[in-house]
């Protein structure tokens, strides 16, 4: 992650990398006593688009996960495991051309 935003890569991430650096994109937190309708429209919107975003990628994991079983328990380490998603992906995408 550290090496991806060094090189200029803004990162997507949930509110769990709060704070986790310069080029990752969290969700604007509002304050307890501010109600959400009254959130400046910026936030919402950068909320909004930042969900929307994550959740192609949440789906397309989900979809292959569901499909590929040897994704779903690997302990391959990122370096690996990205030909191996590579190659699943190709073929879900073959298989979704032949129905």
């Amino acid at each position: 992650m550290h090496k991806a935003t060094a090189e200029g890569l803004v990162m997507l991430a949930d509110p769990a990398y709060e704070g986790a650096g310069v080029g990752v994109r969290t969700p604007i937190k509002r304050p307890p006593e501010v109600d959400e309708r009254r959130r400046h429209v910026d936030d919402r919107a950068h909320n909004r688009l930042l969900r929307g975003l994550r959740c192609i990628g949440e789906r397309a994991m989900a979809v292959l996960t569901g499909r590929w079983r040897a994704l779903r328990h690997t302990t391959t380490g990122p370096s690996k495991i990205g030909m191996i998603v590579q190659a699943a992906l190709a073929l879900t995408n073959i298989e979704k051309q032949t129905r």
